[in-house]
């Protein structure tokens, strides 16, 4: 096994060598950078694409963008840098007592000492009462749907310790933005984005058990569930039934955001997002090697790619 301990400068063990935060940032921001993952963005694409498909779904759905979407579509970014950078914060403060034990987190801020329990919980408030403020600009039943995400947030550091499907816990949480940013745009929460959210939440299924399946054995060691090692050797066969579900679900929701008001083509452009999308998602499970643990880190990240197939397609069909 690769050694992974405290690199002396703070690099955190599974993050890009290089990256911005350790190359560019002030050396006293560092650590709280570190603390919101801001040195591996794919989790803030992770968290960020469903809002944007959300919200494009709905310009489709009624038809009708306007300018307000582009505020809509830049609050949701910001948003999700920072309540992803408060999430990851509040999952190292409740997990600092398995960090430490794992040897791919044991370099993480808080167990290698570069970042008090208190200094974080600090920084976790600060990151979330600016996202706040920022959902205040949206409509009313966003706002409300938003307050309603700490829910899930709150939950699902914990999730590990008592289901073995922590992966379901995740996916609530990361694909919330699918509803908010529809309902942020439309002013009501409808069907094609629940349907859309399970989607997601498929497809969160889907690549977090690649990622997990990094740390079974020190998962097994210290207690920690994960449907990584639920699935064990039968990963790949669970995986095709995420992929399936994602392209299903996500092709039922254009259809119900589409059918009403939008053109034949249109339609056809839309439906090609989630189709494509499986296929990237079908080209991962072609290289997954679940005994190589660098392997998986690499399809993990690949899902950036994953995630923005289906938004250019539904961009596209904006055009039409």
């Amino acid at each position: 096994m690769t050694n992974l301990s405290p690199s002396p400068d703070g690099h955190v063990a599974d993050a890009v060598k290089g990256n911005w935060v350790d190359t560019y940032a002030p050396a006293a921001t560092r650590p709280y950078l570190r603390l919101s993952r801001a040195d591996r963005p794919i989790g803030t694409w992770l968290l960020l694409l469903p809002c944007w498909w959300g919200l494009v779904l709905a310009m489709l759905h009624d038809q009708s963008p306007r300018w307000e979407d582009a505020w809509i579509a830049i609050g949701c970014a910001l948003g999700a840098w920072l309540m992803r950078g408060a999430g990851c914060t509040w999952n190292d403060i409740t997990d600092r007592d398995f960090d430490d034990k794992v040897e791919r987190t044991r370099s993480r801020p808080i167990p290698s000492g570069q970042v008090s329990v208190r200094g974080a919980v600090a920084w976790m408030c600060a990151q979330a009462l600016i996202a706040f403020g920022i959902l205040l600009t949206f409509h009313i039943n966003a706002i409300l749907l938003g307050v309603l995400a700490l829910v899930p947030v709150a939950v699902y550091p914990f999730a590990k310790r008592f289901t073995w499907w922590p992966q379901v816990f995740l996916g609530l949480a990361f694909n919330w933005g699918a509803l908010l940013a529809w309902t942020a745009h439309t002013g009501k929460l409808e069907a094609p984005a629940v349907v859309l959210y399970l989607a997601g939440i498929a497809w969160t299924l889907f690549y977090d058990t690649i990622y997990a399946h990094q740390d079974t054995e020190d998962d097994a060691l210290i207690g920690i569930k994960s449907t990584a090692r639920l699935f064990g050797a039968n990963t790949a066969p669970w995986l095709r039934r995420f992929l399936m579900a994602t392209v299903g679900l996500m092709g039922i929701a254009v259809i119900f955001a589409m059918l009403d008001e939008a053109s034949v083509l249109a339609l056809v452009i839309a439906l090609g997002g989630p189709w494509a999308m499986g296929w990237h998602m079908a080209w991962q499970l072609r290289g997954l090697d679940i005994e190589n643990p660098d392997k998986c880190l690499q399809l993990f990240r690949s899902n950036r790619d994953t995630g923005m197939i289906p938004l250019v397609f539904f961009c596209a069909a904006l055009l039409v």
